[in-house]
């Protein structure tokens, strides 16, 4: 049996993007690699007006599902751990609270907390996340588990900001 591994392309820009620049091919926990690897995009994301911010949020959502099917079915596995375009567009809409809320970008609380709460929603991924993981398969099923997780992250993110006075 061939190791998927073997059939991504850097040089592919749907293998580029999916694996987030490389940094899905990390071999210990490439979900978490990945998303530590979009806090710079995000950093810079978040400089714009909160109706780009969305606006390229939603087409990362979108081609995402794109990069992923093909890169999934390049590599002839659904869903592989080192597909992480979508842990990119999770903790995006996960940090949409920041600029929803005009937040001072460079307080590190919310891109610590907004971290831990993505990767807890990607991993333990609860209702209705593991449901969506299981019943939807292709490009779009590997981008709406993390799309859900990123939007329920993004509420407990407001919560927890709002009960610990950050606001």
């Amino acid at each position: 049996m061939s190791n998927p591994l073997d059939k991504i392309s850097l040089d592919n820009p749907w293998h580029l993007f999916a694996t987030g620049f490389g940094s899905g091919l990390s071999p210990i926990i490439p979900g978490t690699m990945g998303t530590l690897a979009s806090i710079p995009l995000y950093l810079a994301l978040v400089q714009l007006p909160l109706i780009v911010y969305s606006v390229a949020v939603l087409l990362s959502c979108i081609i995402g599902i794109k990069i992923c099917g093909v890169t999934s079915k390049d590599m002839g596995v659904h869903d592989h751990g080192s597909i992480v375009w979508d842990e990119f567009a999770g903790f995006w809409i996960t940090m949409l609270v920041v600029p929803i809320f005009n937040l001072p970008v460079n307080d590190w609380h919310w891109l610590i907390a907004g971290f831990v709460l993505f990767r807890f929603f990607d991993m333990v991924k609860p209702w209705p996340i593991s449901y969506l993981d299981k019943q939807v398969h292709g490009g779009l099923g590997i981008m709406i588990d993390d799309i859900v997780a990123g939007v329920m992250a993004g509420v407990c993110l407001a919560a927890l900001g709002a009960v610990l006075g950050w606001f």
